[in-house]
């Protein structure tokens, strides 16, 4: 393997054939693709924290596309799913878009059609991690706040002044101005918009 960070592209379809060509498909555009012919096999071995995409059949044997995806959500696995499906399944398509998947393909499959779709996928994959990640950085900065740090944050982002915070922590405007310079520094911000923005980023 050249890149071991390089998205993978899970592909899940109980049809052999179609499994084969689809895997040629897109390991012909370059992408890394794992394939599963079962629900249950792919969510046994699929690295949850992996980069990538599901492609997966709606019509599965056993567990089927939409518990496959219910499963993900309900596990906090965010990852972009496109749903492929035989009969064109209107209702199971509306289900299956408003729980957040990316796409939803009839078969047989347009070749431009999923790679579009699949560049699509690993775009919000790739928004979504960098989102995490910067949750992640936020999190991070407030917990090397002190309990007191964490007041005070609390109340600048309420738009409280320092006289009130004061008042309402029981000590004096010049102590909370010490609190809120160290708690600004701490948190990477200059300005109360700043820590806003960042206070709202740690909420979503």
């Amino acid at each position: 393997m050249s890149d071991v960070t390089a998205p993978i592209i899970y592909l899940i379809d109980d049809d052999e054939a179609i499994l084969k060509a689809l895997r040629r498909l897109l390991e012909t555009y370059g992408h890394h693709v794992d394939p599963y012919s079962s629900a249950e096999s792919f969510l046994e071995n699929h690295d949850p924290e992996a980069h990538g995409c599901a492609v997966v059949d709606l019509g599965l044997p056993g567990m089927d596309g939409l518990a496959v995806q219910e499963l993900l959500v309900a596990e906090s696995v965010e990852r972009p799913i496109i749903f492929l499906t035989g009969k064109g399944d209107i209702p199971a398509s509306v289900r299956a878009m408003k729980a957040g998947a990316v796409d939803f393909l009839t078969k047989p499959v347009n070749a431009e059609c999923l790679l579009a779709a699949v560049d699509a996928a690993l775009k919000r994959d790739a928004n979504m991690r960098q989102e995490a990640s910067v949750r992640h950085k936020i999190e991070q900065r407030m917990a090397s706040l002190t309990a007191r740090e964490r007041e005070v944050l609390g109340c600048v982002v309420a738009g409280r002044l320092n006289k009130q915070i004061a008042a309402e922590l029981g000590t004096v405007e010049k102590t909370i101005k010490v609190h809120r310079g160290r708690m600004m520094e701490k948190m990477g911000v200059r300005t109360v918009a700043d820590l806003v923005r960042l206070s709202v980023a740690t909420h979503h």
